[in-house]
C-alpha cells in the first residue's frame, strides 16, 4: 500500500527514470540514422522515413500487446501471482508472432506496393523497397524481445530491460556507421545497411533476452511451451481488454501513417521535413513516454493490490507529471532548433517547412504527454482499454485523417496549414478524456483467483 505522497513519487520514478532513459537512447538512435543518411542523400532520409512508416504500424500493434500484457502483468505481480504472468507472457508472444511474420512477410515479398501507399516517388520507392526486404527477419526477433521485455517492466525488472534495449540500440548505431560509412572494411551498403544493422540489433538484444532468463532467478522464464497451452480465462481477459488497446494502437498508429501519406504526396522537401521533425518530436516525447509507461505499470500494481483509492491518487499524480514533461518537452524542440539546422543539410524549402513543423510541436507534445499518460496508462491500468480505442478511432479517423485529405488534396492548402490542421488532433479529444478520467470508472482490480 502507498502511504504518502513522497512514496508514491519515488515509486513512479524508480520505474519512469530507466524507462526515460531507454527511449532517449532509442530516440538518440534515430537521430543518429537520419545525421548518417544526411551523408547519403535528401532522398534516402525520406525513404527511411516512410518506410519506417509501415515498421511503424508492426510496432504500434506490438505496443498495443506489450500494453495488453502489462494491464494483466501489472496487477497479477501486484497480486503476487508469478505463475499467471507467465501464462501471461505465452499469450502475448502467441499474438506477437503471428503479427510479425504476417509484416515480415508482406515486406519480403510486396516492398514496393506497401510503398506505394506513402508516396508516388519512383526514387523514394525504390530506396524504400530495398529496405523494408532487409528489415524483415528483424520483426521477428523483435515481437519475441517486446513480449518479455514487457513482462521484465511488470515485475519491476525495469533496469534490466532498459539494458538489453541500450545494448541493442548502440549495436545499431554502430553497425549503422560500419555500414554506411563502410567501416573496417565493410561495404558501403547506404540504406540497405541500416536495415541489416537494425536486423542483427534485434537478434542480439533476442539473445540478451534469452541470457537474462536463464540467469535471472527469481523472474519469468522466456518460454514457448505456454505459447502452445489453452487458458480459456486468461485469454478471455486478454481478448476483452488487450485486444481493444491493441485496436486503438494500430488505429492510432494507421493515422499516423495516413500522416505519413498525405505529406508524402506533398513534395520530397515536405518529406524531408517531415522525416527530421518526428525525429525531434521522439527526443522532445522521452520524458512523456517514460512517465506514461509507468503510470500503467505503478497504477496497475496498486490496482492489484486491492487499493482502489491508492490507485487513483496515484493516476492524478501521473496526470501532473504528465503536464510538467509535455512542457519541458516542448522547451526542448525549441532549444534544439539552432542544432537541427547545423547538422542537416536541406533544401531552403525544406528548412522553411521544418522550422515551422518544430514550432508546431513545442505545444503538440503537451497532448501528446497527457493523452499517452491517462489513455495508454492510467485506464489500461485498470483494464479501461476501450474507452481509448473509441476515443482514438472517432478522433483520428472521423476527424483528423478526413480532415488532412480534405485540405491536402481537395482544397490543395500549403504544407504548414495541412500539418498545422493534422496537429490538432490531440487537443481535440481532451474534453472526453478529462471527463473520463475524473469519473474514476478506470479504477478496477482484473485479477482473478485461482486462474
Amino acid at each position: 500500500m502507498i502511504e504518502n505522497r513522497k512514496e508514491l513519487y519515488k515509486k513512479i520514478c524508480v520505474v519512469a527514470l530507466p524507462i526515460v532513459f531507454q527511449n532517449i537512447i532509442d530516440a538518440c538512435v534515430s537521430s543518429a540514422d537520419v545525421l548518417m543518411l544526411n551523408y547519403v542523400g535528401q532522398s534516402a532520409i525520406g525513404a527511411v522515413s516512410l518506410a519506417n512508416s509501415m515498421v511503424g504500424i508492426l510496432f504500434m500493434f506490438l505496443y498495443g500487446i506489450g500494453t495488453g500484457i502489462a494491464m494483466l502483468a501489472a496487477q497479477y505481480y501486484g497480486k503476487g501471482d508469478m505463475k499467471t504472468i507467465e501464462k501471461v507472457e505465452g499469450i502475448g508472444h502467441k499474438f506477437a508472432l503471428s503479427v510479425a511474420a504476417i509484416g515480415a512477410a508482406l515486406c519480403l515479398l510486396i516492398p514496393r506496393t506497401l510503398m506505394r501507399i506513402y508516396t508516388n516517388d519512383e526514387n523514394l520507392i525504390e530506396i524504400g523497397s530495398k529496405y523494408l526486404v532487409f528489415i524483415a527477419p528483424g520483426l521477428l526477433f523483435w515481437a519475441i524481445s517486446a513480449v518479455y521485455m514487457s513482462i521484465l517492466r511488470c515485475i519491476n525488472k525495469v533496469t534490466v530491460s532498459t539494458v538489453l534495449e541500450a545494448v541493442a540500440l548502440v549495436c545499431n548505431v554502430s553497425l549503422n556507421a560500419v555500414f554506411i560509412f563502410g567501416l573496417f572494411g565493410a561495404p558501403k551498403l547506404g540504406v540497405i545497411g541500416v536495415a541489416i544493422a537494425t536486423t542483427i540489433s534485434r537478434l542480439l538484444q533476442l539473445l540478451g533476452c534469452i541470457l537474462v532468463s536463464v540467469l535471472m532467478k527469481p523472474g519469468v522464464a522466456l518460454t514457448f511451451r505456454t505459447m502452445f497451452q489453452r487458458h480459456k480465462l486468461l485469454e478471455h481477459d486478454f481478448f476483452t481488454m488487450a485486444m481493444p488497446a491493441i485496436g486503438n494502437d494500430l488505429a492510432w498508429s494507421l493515422a499516423f501513417s495516413a500522416y505519413s501519406a498525405i505529406i508524402g504526396h506533398l513534395g520530397e522537401d515536405a518529406v524531408a521535413a517531415y522525416s527530421i521533425v518526428n525525429v525531434v518530436r521522439n527526443l522532445g516525447c522521452v520524458m512523456c513516454y517514460g512517465v506514461g509507461m509507468a503510470s500503467g505499470i505503478i497504477v496497475g500494481q496498486i490496482l492489484g493490490e486491492g487499493s482502489l483509492d491508492d490507485g487513483i491518487k496515484a493516476g492524478h499524480i501521473c496526470l501532473r507529471l504528465s503536464v510538467v514533461t509535455g512542457i519541458i518537452g516542448g522547451i526542448f524542440v525549441v532549444a534544439i532548433m539552432p542544432i537541427v539546422f547545423m547538422v542537416t543539410d536541406l533544401t531552403p524549402l525544406a528548412q522553411d517547412y521544418l522550422k515551422f513543423m518544430l514550432l508546431i510541436n513545442s505545444y503538440y507534445i503537451t497532448g501528446t504527454a497527457v493523452n499517452t499518460c491517462l489513455i495508454a496508462g492510467v485506464f489500461r491500468a485498470g483494464g479501461d482499454s476501450k474507452f481509448g480505442f473509441k476515443c482514438d478511432v472517432i478522433d483520428m479517423w472521423c476527424y483528423a485523417v478526413p480532415l488532412g485529405l480534405l485540405a491536402a488534396f481537395v482544397f490543395k492548402l500549403p504544407v504548414k496549414w495541412v500539418y498545422f490542421l493534422l496537429c490538432t488532433d490531440e487537443f481535440v479529444k481532451w474534453p472526453w478524456v478529462f471527463k473520463h478520467f475524473y469519473s474514476h470508472k478506470w479504477a478496477r482490480n482484473i485479477t482473478r483467483d485461482n486462474v
